[in-house]
């Protein structure tokens, strides 16, 4: 009886739903396999893959590979072509039943090389109980002479974290997940910069940092990061998993992060924060060129190159991207891809802000798919790291990270 190993990001959610699903394909196709989903953190998953060669020595049937390293993967022909998969048993509604954003980034010439299987855009989250609490609303009127309101640019949000942070009370304002891996702190400096018109990459893919909204976006997450009146302390110990469950726990009042810590917040059995939480569009850097950008990263389901099972591989991945299988994604506590899951009646009244996820998708901008994209990535974290630990000034980090990539070629 052949076994489908499938490298699994470490997330409860994940490791549930998939074995819930694989149940459910057995049972509905009578096919005589089992499964074995092993977790593994980002860094020790990205190793396993690449580094040792999981996804050619036949270790790994299906991997969870997130879109940042799409290039890298097909590039080096790690991971299998779907499209001769679909023309002879496509996947369900593939691609009209997905949102195109979800559609494009698996595709190189006319090939597909994933599945979307986890989504949720950035967004802002935030304790609705709080933002809407009458005796909130006073004290925040009597201390800064206006309404407390969702804030819609980062200097409301930075007030309305200072406002919330109470360390006594077991509360912070905000919480920062600048754990340098390569994507939590990347990701919120890109951010930080397209939210004030600037762009972190060219029109090649090469990273090109400069200017004043590159100084004022390292600027901002840096003293934001260090801000014990406004911060969960320890920023750089804390990945986006950490920082959604510290909310989760009722510890943060609100926080920029994926979608999908706002859905586990609102759905946690016996959580704090359960029928509390909302999201709204990510602030706007302050002035004219300041504008609301979301982050589009989603994790894919891909066949590896070297899988001895990849048919039962494909049988088995098309059998989750089913409606009904997508929507048991979410049940799990993960992010369904699909929009029938997103506008589903049932999903929306355990989730009341289920159905934004489209209006998210239609703000999300993309980083570059490069093979280049790790090595950016390593150099944009050590710039963060050393924006944190040193008060050198921005500018001389930011043209320090830029020397590093003209003498790397990125």
């Amino acid at each position: 009886m052949p076994t489908l190993r499938i490298a699994v990001r470490k997330f409860d959610p994940f490791r549930t739903a998939i074995e819930k699903q694989f149940a459910d394909f057995v049972a509905k196709t009578g096919a005589d396999a089992s499964v074995e989903a092993v977790e593994l953190d980002l860094n020790p998953l990205h190793e396993s893959l690449f580094d040792k060669g999981g996804l050619t020595d036949g270790s790994w049937d299906i991997a969870f590979l997130p879109t940042d390293w799409l290039a890298e993967s097909v590039e080096g022909g790690l991971i299998r072509d779907l499209a001769p998969y679909h023309a002879d048993r496509p996947a369900p509604d593939y691609p009209d039943g997905w949102s195109k954003s979800l559609t494009q980034m698996q595709r190189f010439d006319d090939g597909v090389y994933g599945l979307p299987y986890h989504d949720g855009p950035q967004c802002l989250i935030y304790r609705r109980d709080l933002f809407d609490s009458a005796d909130e609303q006073a004290a925040f009127r009597a201390q800064h002479g206006r309404d407390l309101a969702v804030p819609t640019t980062w200097s409301e949000f930075l007030d309305c974290a200072r406002f919330f942070h109470r360390p006594d009370q077991d509360l912070s304002g905000t919480v920062l997940a600048a754990f340098p891996d390569g994507h939590n702190g990347v990701y919120d400096y890109c951010i930080q910069l397209w939210t004030r018109g600037g762009e972190p990459f060219d029109q090649d893919g090469r990273l090109a940092i400069g200017g004043a909204a590159a100084i004022e976006a390292l600027s901002f997450y840096r003293t934001l990061a260090r801000d014990d009146t406004a911060c969960h302390a320890g920023a750089q110990e804390i990945d986006s998993v950490k920082s959604g469950l510290l909310f989760c726990d009722g510890k943060i009042a609100m926080m920029a992060n994926w979608f999908g810590f706002a859905a586990l917040g609102e759905t946690m059995e016996n959580g704090p924060v359960v029928g509390k939480v909302d999201i709204a569009p990510l602030p706007a850097g302050d002035g004219p060129a300041g504008r609301s950008v979301s982050l589009n990263v989603y994790w894919m389901l891909a066949i590896a190159a070297g899988s001895k099972h990849a048919d039962l591989a494909w049988d088995f991945m098309r059998h989750v991207a089913s409606a009904e299988m997508d929507k048991v994604t979410t049940e799990e506590g993960a992010i369904g891809c699909r929009r029938s899951t997103w506008a589903d009646a049932d999903v929306n009244t355990t989730v009341p802000f289920y159905h934004k996820l489209d209006g998210l998708h239609a703000h999300a901008r993309e980083l570059p798919r490069t093979k280049a994209l790790p090595h950016q990535a390593e150099i944009l974290d050590h710039m963060i790291k050393h924006a944190i630990e040193t008060d050198r000034p921005s500018g001389d980090l930011i043209a320090d990270a830029m020397r590093k990539a003209a003498e790397a070629g990125v």
